[in-house]
């Protein structure tokens, strides 16, 4: 099956204005780009035919040129990242049998993630749209909480049935454990990772949908699915040793770029 990885990266966002082209340091001392490092996550996918950056600001557009990648210009009408890869997707022509959203704020993905996710995507028929859930250690799930706890969103949980398929997503930390869990423990909580793979027919769906009042109460482009009665597949992916955080606030740049020099991310 033909895939295509689209990152939508746009300037205006309400939490970090210009995140995409905020700049983070590895463990080299090498400062670059939030785009341009979750592209490079991207390039290292397997099995994929084509990367591309989808964006409706020039600034992100130049930076992301620059760097080597390939630019698609979509509107600036797109409620999220899920509308503006169905744009990408008309604009280009379509022709591809599974879109990626490899969201540009995730730099430190891991390739097996996404491929992980593709097989998950083309091993079930009746999935349309599929995403990949991470199983929280202590450490993880404290982090969560202390997010919470100062008024911050850390990142997205996920519940989901003995099917895989989505029950719930939140920005709170779901489910309740009243737990209190040291780093290295296993716990019962799954982050919910921000990347999605779609048919073309999900995403066409998607930009026929209005956001229903879940999806705006949450800020959760993925609730629309399971608003309008779509399933969404859960694919369980494993750490493998690697930490895995997104950079929604500002606070959040210390954060990942410490997990970068730990790991030896350059």
């Amino acid at each position: 099956m033909s895939v295509l990885i689209a990152i939508p990266a746009r300037y205006a966002s309400t939490r970090y204005p210009g995140k995409p082209l905020v700049a983070l340091t590895g463990a080299t001392g090498e400062a670059k780009s939030l785009i341009q490092r979750s592209w490079e996550a991207a390039c290292q996918v397997k099995g994929v035919e084509r990367v591309v950056v989808a964006t409706d600001d020039d600034r992100i557009c130049t930076a992301s040129e620059e760097f080597g990648a390939e630019v698609v210009m979509t509107s600036e009408t797109c409620q999220n990242g899920t509308e503006r890869c169905a744009e990408a997707l008309e604009n280009l022509g379509g022709g591809y049998e599974i879109v990626v959203n490899l969201q540009g704020d995730a730099p430190l993905t891991p390739h097996w993630f996404v491929e992980d996710l593709v097989n998950g995507l083309k091993n079930d028929a009746a999935a349309q749209v599929a995403t990949p859930v991470l199983r929280c250690d202590g450490r993880a799930l404290n982090g969560f909480l202390e997010d919470r706890a100062n008024g911050r969103v850390g990142g997205t949980t996920a519940v989901f049935g003995h099917d895989r398929h989505a029950l719930y997503f939140s920005k709170e930390v779901v489910p309740y454990t009243g737990h209190k869990y040291a780093d290295e423990d296993e716990t019962p909580v799954f982050h919910h990772v921000g990347v999605y793979a779609y048919r073309p027919a999900a995403l066409r769906d998607y930009r026929g949908w209005r956001p229903g009042p879940i999806e705006t109460l949450e800020g959760l482009e993925q609730l629309r699915f399971l608003e309008n009665g779509q399933s969404v597949l859960c694919v369980e992916v494993e750490a493998r040793g690697r930490q895995f955080w997104e950079l929604n606030n500002p606070e959040d740049v210390p954060r990942i770029q410490a997990m970068m020099k730990e790991m030896g991310m350059p």
